[in-house]
């Protein structure tokens, strides 16, 4: 019982899976600045200056581009519960463990809930989604852009002018995608967005920045709710109470605006987290940041298959900043991911349902999208696998690593 009087000492651990990683030195430091009050003009002033910021993360002009304290969910969440009335149309492409997610977030949301899948390792063509919309003729088409669970990318550059044909609303989580591939919000017309910190953005969990279009921010206003206690004659109820007060979105909006009519006390430690995660991004460049991600993830994709692993899934849609290979025959998965991670302090990942336990999800993202990450990486589990019996060639993984590098 003494230990729990001990400081936090967390072990030394360099996170190579899927989420969450290293958060960057920068984004720490900033976490640990002092507090002010929420109305302080010192903390409206990094509010508004984290709006700015995120609007040239998202590539947006969305006056309406702010955070949600929780984590990537609480955003999936306020975005679905904010826009869907009960008995609201939806429809949901599943192509991994996430797209279920959002199907068990609209289905509390009260939404009549559709949905097409394909198999895991794939991704859907805009047909296949067209031809589903002409279909169901749902209010909302609710994706994932990038997938940890398969590692896949959905395409969605032509979805928005699909959505936008037949009068739908295009909402994406982009969360383990956003800065690590390519996400254009304005020019792929997409009208809602959430996002997390704890994947390429470089920062731990628990902020979800979002941003919503102009159309999108009117359609939740026709459920306008002010709280007993705040409320003057100026304001006026309309339509359907959204069914959760943390995340009615109309009224975040009312705290984030010129109004700052109080809904909740900002979490501020967040707030200067998310604010260096955006500043630390744009200081490098969006475009530069993906292509950063990329070319370490094309050297860890080829290191691992030089190494004589099987890649997963259709490569050609592979997320730039994760990469799934089989577990081999005979090898212990567990077994290989607790001596990487105690023997060589590195965290690799497995997956979720058909696919627990039968590959292993590798992640280069954010603070750790970098080369020697990635040679550590590949150098660690060479030595592992080789150690469990697994025949493979020896030093090829670094070597064509290094080839890839230069």
């Amino acid at each position: 019982m003494s230990q729990i009087f001990d400081p936090i000492n967390p072990p030394d651990r360099l996170l190579m899976g899927p989420g969450p990683i290293n958060a960057d030195p920068r984004v720490l430091r900033a976490m640990s600045a002092q507090l002010v009050g929420q109305y302080d003009p010192a903390m409206t002033e990094y509010m508004n200056e984290t709006q700015v910021l995120y609007r040239q993360v998202f590539k947006t002009n969305n006056d309406a581009t702010f955070l949600i304290d929780g984590t990537s969910r609480a955003g999936i969440e306020a975005v679905l519960v904010s826009i869907l009335a009960p008995g609201d149309k939806v429809l949901i492409p599943v192509f991994g463990r996430f797209g279920y997610l959002l199907q068990e977030i609209c289905h509390r949301c009260g939404a009549e809930v559709h949905t097409i899948e394909v198999p895991w390792g794939e991704v859907f063509t805009p047909d296949q989604i067209e031809d589903a919309i002409k279909k169901v003729q749902p209010k909302l088409l609710a994706t994932v852009q990038g997938d940890t669970s398969t590692t896949m990318n959905q395409p969605l550059d032509e979805l928005g002018g699909i959505c936008e044909k037949y009068g739908v609303l295009f909402y994406t989580d982009a969360t383990a995608s956003v800065v690590g591939n390519t996400l254009d919000v304005d020019a792929w017309g997409i009208d809602a967005v959430s996002v997390g910190l704890q994947k390429c953005l470089g920062g731990p969990s628990g902020s979800a920045p979002i941003t919503l279009s102009d159309k999108f921010v009117t359609e939740i206003r026709k459920r306008q709710h002010v709280e007993a206690g705040i409320r003057t004659k100026e304001h006026h109820d309309r339509g359907q109470i959204i069914r959760s007060n943390y995340f009615d979105l109309p009224m975040v909006l009312d705290y984030w605006g010129p109004e700052r009519l109080n809904h909740h006390t900002e979490a501020a430690s967040m707030l200067y987290c998310s604010r260096e995660c955006a500043r630390i991004v744009l200081q490098e460049g969006v475009d530069e940041c993906v292509l950063r991600h990329k070319i370490n993830g094309d050297a860890m994709q080829q290191g691992l298959a030089a190494m004589g692993l099987k890649l997963y899934g259709d490569q050609a849609h592979k997320m730039n900043n994760v990469v799934a290979v089989w577990i081999p025959d005979d090898i212990d998965g567990e077994a290989v991911r607790m001596q990487m991670l105690l023997d060589y302090g590195i965290e690799i990942g497995t997956s979720f349902g058909p696919l627990k336990g039968r590959v292993w999800r590798i992640g280069t993202m954010g603070y750790n999208a970098r080369k020697d990450a990635v040679l550590k990486t590949l150098v660690s589990l060479e030595s592992v696998l080789r150690r469990n019996g697994f025949k493979l060639p020896m030093g090829d993984a670094i070597d064509t690593a290094m080839k890839f590098y230069e």
